[in-house]
Parts: C-alpha cells; structure tokens; sequence
C-alpha cells in the first residue's frame, strides 16, 4: 500500500500536476519600470551642492545699518583727503579732539555706521604724525618745555577743527565744537 502510494506520487509529479509558482518576488525593478521612473541623479547631485554651498542672506541697506555694518559706497572717495576723512569721523563723533591734541576713540558716541579697520589705522597715522610734530617742534624750539608746545599747538588747531566735531573740553567733558 504504501509503495502504491509513493508510485501514484512520482506519477503524478512527473505529468506535472506539480509546479513552481508562477509569479516571483525580485528585489530589484525590472529595466522597463526604471525607465519610467527616470534619473534623478542630476537633480540629486543638484540639490546636495546648494545644500552644501551658503549664500548670502540679501538684507537692505538700512538693516545693515542696524546691525552696525555700513555698506561700501558706490563710488570711491575719490578726491577725498586723509584729513577730509578726520574730519568726517570727527563730525559723527567716531573720533575726537582730545585735550593732550591726540585723536581719541570715541567709538561708543559714534553717530552714523562705526570705525573700520582703515580708520583706526588713520588715526593712529595722525597721532604718530603729531607727535613727530612736537618732536620738531622742540628741537626748533628748545628754551620751551614741550607741555607748553603741545599747548600752544592744541589752541591754534581746535580753530581749524570742524564745526560739530567732537572735541574734549578743559573738564574733561566731550562736545561737539561751536562756531
């Protein structure tokens, strides 16, 4: 019985009643479905480079202005001289005129956009030039005592400085010049 019943098997699997399936699972799509999907790699590789590059963030001038950052003119300053520059951070009172005749940093008064880098260099440019100034003017003058020079000196030039600068007065009291 049970040999007949294994024959009736192997009968039976041989006339094929017996099969594999007929749909099978693959893990990849065939050609004709990546076909119509298409390729993104372009639009991939695209979206990964702006995602890697900053921009700029575009802000207007008067919000640069508030951040503290002037934006840079248009036109040079061309025909300006350095002490058209002194003058013009004297007036905004980013520098000023102080009592020993030195240029001071008076950057916490300062009206209208701040101190640059070449500003502070200009500066430090125009105290230097003073003092060699007084040098010469002791070796010119050498019975007077270089105090008394540099006041002198002081007096005649806060004449010449700008109206509206900023200067120190004799108290020690920052203000803008009268004329």
């Amino acid at each position: 019985m049970k040999l007949r019943g294994l024959l009736l098997l192997a009968v039976l699997a041989a006339s094929g009643c017996i099969r594999a399936p007929q749909i099978v699972m693959v893990d990849r799509a065939t050609a004709l479905e990546e076909q119509a999907a298409g390729s993104f790699k372009e639009v991939e590789q695209r979206l990964a480079r702006a995602g890697m590059s900053p921009t700029p963030v575009p802000l207007t001038p008067n919000q640069l202005e508030d951040l503290g950052i002037r934006p840079t003119p248009l036109v040079e300053n061309l025909g300006k001289t350095q002490a058209d520059r002194v003058d013009e951070l004297l007036f905004r009172h980013c520098v000023g005129e102080g009592r020993d005749g030195l240029l001071v940093d008076t950057r916490r008064s300062c009206l209208a956009g701040r101190l640059t880098a070449d500003d502070v260099a200009l500066v430090e440019r125009v105290n230097r030039a003073r003092q060699q100034l007084w040098k010469w003017m002791r070796t010119v003058r050498p019975g007077v005592s270089e105090e008394a020079l540099r006041r002198s000196w002081h007096q005649v030039h806060t004449e010449g400085v700008i109206c509206g600068g900023w200067v120190e007065g004799a108290d020690g009291v920052w203000g803008e010049k009268k004329c």
